[in-house]
């Protein structure tokens, strides 16, 4: 039997639409005999990097894309007006090579950034200027093609046809045919292929993959009753209608769209053509502007040596002069190891905000983690951690023989940490800096509560089972199962069975986006060269998470915000107005008196 491809999926990324997780992919594809498998969320790239893992762990060839919405006229276009309120298109996108994935990204990022409006949207003149290296697929119902022949608009529909044939290039574009048992797809097939041979275009089977196996078609369901406040006791959500939205083997896929003309072999003819691969060996560092030309080894080396004369003369830095030599050696030790490591760069940044938030009285930390270890870090002012004195070891931070990004964690007063990122943004301009998603999910009482209301259940039953599941750090429904409290609900009801099992197969799934706590990412070029953006209640992200971003070589810095420095704060100057020369960095760690009070238990 031929082979075949599917180039239409959503998985667990096209939030509260898709039911197919990330990792059951390409495991999924092995079982059908696929070699290979596109990877399309509606408007977004989050899972694009841990498909792209997945399926190599797997053997099977990756293929990114993503499934776009495109504004009916302009994506600039909102408010009131006809073409703004219409729904956008869909359109399929598949990336050929390194162009491809860089035209895609700049794409999915203008969608959120410029075009959003109920959903993120591209539009034509992105899509003329950015086509080079992508395949695109005409898509489902909903695409503009499929929309206007059900309508009833033939001559419409060929000559969008032909617009994106120019757009995209003969051999790019494909009519995609879909057959999911429903009526309209059924009415307008001859008609796909009808327009595919006048404006002679090549056709693709796909199947839109939204679950991996016919049983998941109810799970999957009351996934989008969940997104869209209904009940599953209403009826199927529209457009779902059939049970056929699922991962087909390729004789299905035979069965039901074998007859129409090369459509089942272009599908491996694409596969064939799409050959992105991530690089991940690669750091991708950004670049300090340094003063007077200098190289940004030769402005850290001065930094640190001035900043030794500087804590030598107000007394944070004392050493008899046996230790000179301990301090000097070990100085030449890490400028050596961070030069050679290609991070001079990075402690001039992080040095610079800190030495901008101190300039501002904004309260900073003294230092934690493994970045304490440095005597550069503290010697730049970085932190207040004199790493000699107190025997920490700089091989915890940075170590030639462990190839890892540095992470150097800064806390500044919770109050004032905003003003430290807004100066990052203004210093590296918006397109060079971005905050970091992080992603809400379907955790397990949260999962029963939802998937309780998507089944019509009633609040006091559903919150009867959600109680009987412990407030616990990494809880499952799985473990919870085994507990009493629930095992008792679940063996003597069915309807509890029902909801347990299904909020089983949704947990964890990713139900929204937020922004990470604490880190933003500073790139050379502008980062939507680099990763995909999108926005989180007005602030713009990476689609990709921290562990993506470091994955990826970008370089990841933490601003924490915490309160005890705002409180800390407040009382050193009540303090000051008693001892106007108190300085708490000048404290020392073995005050008698101290450790007496902290003893006493009051």
């Amino acid at each position: 039997m031929q082979d075949f491809v599917h180039l239409h999926l959503h998985s667990e990324y096209s939030m509260l639409d898709g039911a197919c997780r990330i990792a059951d992919i390409p495991k999924r594809a092995k079982e059908c005999g696929h070699h290979a498998v596109a990877l399309t969320d509606h408007g977004v790239m989050y899972g694009a990097v841990s498909f792209f893992d997945a399926c190599k762990k797997e053997g099977i060839k990756p293929i990114i894309g993503c499934e776009v919405y495109v504004a009916p006229n302009s994506r600039f276009e909102k408010g009131n007006s006809p073409s703004a309120v219409s729904k956008p298109y869909h359109l399929v996108l598949l990336c050929k090579n390194e162009t491809g994935y860089k035209n895609l990204i700049y794409m999915v990022s203008k969608a959120f950034t410029e075009g959003f409006y109920s959903k993120p949207r591209v539009d034509m003149s992105l899509l003329r200027e950015h086509s080079e290296g992508l395949i695109a697929l005409s898509a489902c119902l909903a695409g503009q093609i499929p929309t206007l022949l059900s309508q009833g608009d033939y001559d419409g529909a060929k000559k969008c046809a032909l617009e994106m044939s120019e757009i995209f290039g003969k051999d790019n574009f494909y009519i995609e045919l879909q057959n999911h048992g429903i009526a309209e797809q059924a009415q307008i097939l001859p008609l796909l292929e009808k327009l595919a041979d006048e404006c002679q275009l090549p056709m693709v089977a796909t199947n839109d993959c939204h679950y991996l196996r016919r049983e998941n078609a109810n799970t999957q369901a009351v996934l989008m009753c969940i997104q869209t406040n209904s009940v599953i006791t209403d009826g199927r959500p529209l457009g779902f209608e059939t049970d056929e939205f699922y991962y087909k083997t390729t004789e299905e896929m035979q069965n039901i769209l074998g007859g129409y003309k090369d459509a089942i072999e272009n599908t491996v003819k694409i596969a064939d053509m799409c050959n992105f691969e991530f690089s991940f060996d690669e750091p991708k560092l950004p670049t300090f502007k340094t003063p007077d030309n200098m190289s940004a080894e030769q402005y850290l080396r001065q930094l640190t040596y001035n900043g030794l004369k500087k804590r030598l003369a107000n007394g944070t830095l004392t050493f008899d002069p046996q230790g000179e030599q301990v301090y000097l050696d070990r100085i030449e030790y890490e400028l050596g190891v961070i030069s050679k490591m290609g991070y001079n760069d990075y402690f001039l940044i992080v040095a610079d905000y800190v030495e901008y938030a101190k300039s501002k009285s904004i309260p900073v930390g003294p230092g934690r983690g493994s970045g304490a270890g440095s005597l550069v870090a503290f010697l730049c002012g970085i932190t207040e951690v004199d790493s000699i004195k107190f025997d920490l070891l700089f091989e915890r931070f940075l170590n030639p023989e462990r190839i890892s990004m540095p992470d150097i964690d800064i806390d500044f007063c919770y109050n004032r940490r905003d003003e430290v990122i807004s100066y990052m943004f203004d210093k590296y301009g918006d397109d060079h800096v971005s905050q970091i998603i992080a992603y809400g999910t379907l955790a397990a009482r949260a999962a029963i509560r939802d998937v309780g209301r998507a089944l019509g259940m009633s609040y006091a039953d559903v919150d009867t089972v959600a109680r009987a599941v412990p407030h616990e750090l990494g809880m499952t429904l799985k473990d919870a199962r085994k507990l009493p409290a629930l095992k008792a609900q679940y063996d003597g009801s069915y309807e509890v069975q029902k909801l347990v099992d299904t909020a089983m197969e949704l947990e964890g799934m990713p139900r929204n986006i937020t922004v990470h706590a604490a880190g933003i990412v500073v790139t050379d070029l502008p980062i939507a060269e680099y990763v995909p953006l999108a926005v989180s209640n007005g602030t713009v992200v990476t689609q990709f998470d921290m562990d993506t971003i470091a994955k990826l070589g970008l370089l990841k810095f933490d601003f924490l915000a915490l309160r005890y420095l705002s409180i800390i704060n407040e009382a050193c100057g009540y303090v000051s107005e008693r001892e106007p020369s108190f300085d708490i960095n000048k404290i020392p760690f073995d005050d008698k008196a101290t450790y007496d009070l902290i003893s006493s238990g009051k």
